[in-house]
């Protein structure tokens, strides 16, 4: 079973979608939504992807956050042990490392996050931890994500952003179609070799396969997982300038730059050690900076007041 969010359905025939998934709509914070869904049907596992996920907005609107991302998630933990569902891959996120005082970060580093949207994150770990102790049936896998970026390659699947994009590149892609006039850095006097950020960003292709890998690790007989953490990224570190020049590169525009403060909550550099991802998921990043850029001007190039300007493609069996 797959439960689809409707944006998705835009991309694609719906008549042959339905034909093949089950789609059923519910808020996470809405217990009794909740229970519908796992009544109408027997679920093998679940991936938790539903969550606010803006450092900035969180630091504006804790509560906000706190509410979607802690409370929501011990009501899908509690329906999932209701109805025998104990099986999980949970969306986290690097944030919860905070900023180690060195990168790349490993799974066993110290979890400071320093803002409301990784103390969030952090608390479902800390949730999930204490659900497995408590009852070793689950079987947990914490996808520690390092900064999706790009789109997919056909173009017909890509980032719409509600509102203002609260992450860096749904934002310069929005410049560079015309839709915003320029793009504030937060922050230029960092101690890296540009002044700016360093962020370790991985392709959303990469991304999915690696919930795929872990989905696999669930249910492979041989294998108890208990509850475990593991980072998706590329491992290689990249400044906000250099992934603004590569994307002025792969779409041809440039981006007008204006310098601002830094914001609470950002770290100065963070990066991940995949290695425990790529020896017991066997997972590995195969796209790097140029690639997630390329796509990402493909999907906005085509698309670019996003889903709703767009005529739903059809695809065949052929397509990817």
């Amino acid at each position: 079973m797959l439960i689809l969010p409707v944006k998705l359905l835009a991309v694609w025939d719906i008549q042959a979608i339905l034909s093949t998934f089950l789609l059923l709509q519910a808020d996470i914070r809405d217990k009794d939504g909740l229970e519908k869904v796992f009544a109408s049907a027997r679920f093998d596992a679940v991936i938790h992807f539903a969550g606010l996920k803006a450092v900035g907005e969180s630091v504006q609107k804790p509560l906000l956050y706190y509410d979607h991302n802690v409370v929501g998630t011990i009501n899908l933990l509690e329906i999932m042990a209701a109805h025998g569902c104990k099986k999980l891959v949970f969306s986290s996120s690097a944030a919860v490392y905070g900023s180690p005082k060195n990168s790349p970060c490993t799974e066993d580093f110290p979890l400071i996050p320093h803002n409301p949207y990784g103390r969030t994150k952090l608390m479902a770990e800390e949730i999930c931890r204490d659900i497995y102790h408590s009852d070793p049936e689950w079987s947990i896998i914490l996808l520690r994500y390092f900064n999706p970026v790009g789109a997919h390659p056909s173009g017909y699947v890509g980032e719409d952003p509600c509102g203002t994009p609260n992450n860096l590149m749904p934002f310069v892609q929005q410049i560079a179609v015309g839709r915003r006039p320029s793009l504030t850095i937060f922050g230029n006097n960092y101690a890296t070799k540009d002044g700016t950020g360093v962020r370790d960003y991985i392709h959303v292709v990469d991304l999915a396969e690696g919930h795929l890998f872990a989905l696999r690790k669930l249910f492979d007989s041989s294998s108890n997982i208990g509850c475990e953490a593991y980072n998706l990224g590329t491992g290689k570190g990249t400044s906000v300038l250099e992934i603004v020049n590569a994307f002025e590169k792969a779409s041809g525009k440039k981006i007008p730059l204006v310098m601002g403060q830094r914001r609470p909550g950002d770290a100065e550099i963070l990066f991940s050690s995949p290695a425990k991802a790529e020896r017991e998921l066997h997972w590995k990043a195969k796209y790097g900076i140029a690639e997630m850029c390329r796509d990402l001007w493909n999907w906005a190039s085509k698309h670019p007041y996003g889903y709703a300007a767009s005529e739903s493609p059809k695809l065949n069996g052929s397509s990817r």
